[in-house]
């Protein structure tokens, strides 16, 4: 790449950096005079008691959430994708057999818009067992899945009806790490488009590995990745990336730690910055971390823990260095947070307590980003996954 090209390609980043903004500022301030509502799509597992995945109502101007209704049947669904309008929404079925196959499912709902429930389009299989993660490149023509079992990525064509089409590519990751116990194989536990989608990153907490692989949009082909080496034993599980391009943040599960790493547009380079670790220095037990959300407008980032230390752990971002700054650790009021959710006007969190059955609200405070329990929650078993998808309108 010449260097008139990087300088393009650098300007173009930072355009829709402060295009992305300005979106966003106008987007919060429409919301607040309009009163608009969310709704709220809840993933589950199934075998304890649930039935797929449910939907609520959540009203930002009081954190409230309406009790969880059905939005349809299916099997485990642990991980959820919603498309850039709104129209669709995609779930991974993490089991082991699927349509009598050894391997998990992909299905895709068309969302009812007065309701919120959602209607089968159809179903693909993963590829492979054990199906952790799903998302959708920026174009919105793709899907990406994770599977954990065996560490393998497969990517999706998504048709203009919004149904799972062919796959067009599928690649299986080898090796181990140092852990005999949970890294004696590859384990793929997520998938993080870059701002360009150019490049689709996937931490692998088998192997200790961020594999950053070259993305073809045309195509939806995947390229051979640049490998970043974590720390041996840390286990790489979640990551989000900032809308600027600069900065990669990447959750630790097996460690209880997040790594800042500086990101290369041009390349999909990646350099570690800073580990900071999500327990407090106190902490003596069993704990395992889980998911990392960046608020809305990119001021503090934060990630939650699972086991003797179920809490959200909070961070103010250096908006400069991309570097964390632990503000506080808040109980979730449950047990084992595997997933959370910002509102998307960055005043609200939902903490999603699989083993408690229930999702918590917290109330964001906008300045510190320190967190206050709303003494709301709803029960549901075994939740895995929330996601927002803004209301047009009042229903």
């Amino acid at each position: 790449m010449n260097v008139q090209s990087l300088i393009r390609r650098v300007r173009l980043v930072q355009w829709l950096f402060l295009a992305s903004v300005l979106a966003f500022a106008a987007f919060i301030s429409a919301r607040a005079a309009s009163g608009t509502k969310d709704r709220v799509y809840i993933g589950t597992y199934t075998e304890h008691g649930s039935q797929g995945i449910y939907v609520c109502d959540f009203d930002p101007s009081n954190g409230t959430l309406t009790p969880p209704e059905l939005a349809t049947a299916t099997s485990d669904p642990s991980f959820l994708a919603v498309s850039a309008d709104h129209r669709f929404l995609y779930a991974i079925n993490e089991t082991d057999h699927f349509n009598g196959q050894p391997t998990g499912g992909v299905s895709a709902f068309s969302i009812a818009p007065a309701t919120g429930k959602l209607m089968l389009l159809n179903q693909a299989s993963s590829l492979a067992p054990g199906p952790a993660y799903i998302t959708l490149d920026r174009s919105g023509h793709y899907a990406l899945v994770a599977n954990f079992d065996e560490g393998s990525v497969a990517v999706y064509h998504i048709l203009p009806d919004g149904k799972i089409g062919d796959s067009t590519a599928f690649v299986r990751h080898y090796g181990s790490s140092v852990n005999p116990d949970r890294q004696k194989g590859p384990h793929a536990h997520s998938i993080a488009m870059s701002p360009d989608n150019l490049f689709a990153i996937v931490a692998d907490l088998g192997l200790d590995e961020l594999l950053v692989y070259p993305f073809n949009s045309a195509q939806g082909t995947l390229g051979t990745p640049r490998v970043i080496r974590t720390d041996p034993g840390v286990g790489p599980r979640h990551l989000t990336l900032a809308s600027s391009g600069k900065f990669v943040y990447v959750i630790n599960e097996m460690q209880s730690s997040l790594t800042v790493y500086s990101y290369g547009a041009s390349d999909g380079s990646m350099t570690p910055l800073q580990k900071i670790f999500t327990l407090p220095s106190s902490f003596h037990g069993e704990n395992t971390a889980a998911e990392v959300v960046l608020d809305p407008a990119e001021k503090f980032l934060y990630a939650s823990n699972r086991g003797d230390n179920n809490s959200i752990a909070v961070f103010a971002v250096d908006p400069k260095k991309g570097t964390l700054t632990l503000v506080e650790i808040v109980p979730t009021e449950g047990k084992t947070p595997r997933n959370f959710a910002i509102d998307p006007s960055g005043r609200w969190l939902l903490a999603a307590n699989q083993d408690s059955n229930n999702i918590v609200t917290f109330r964001i405070n906008p300045q510190s980003g320190r967190l206050t329990a709303a003494r709301k929650s709803i029960e549901l078993n075994s939740p895995t996954i929330v996601d927002f998808v803004p209301l047009t309108s009042e229903k």
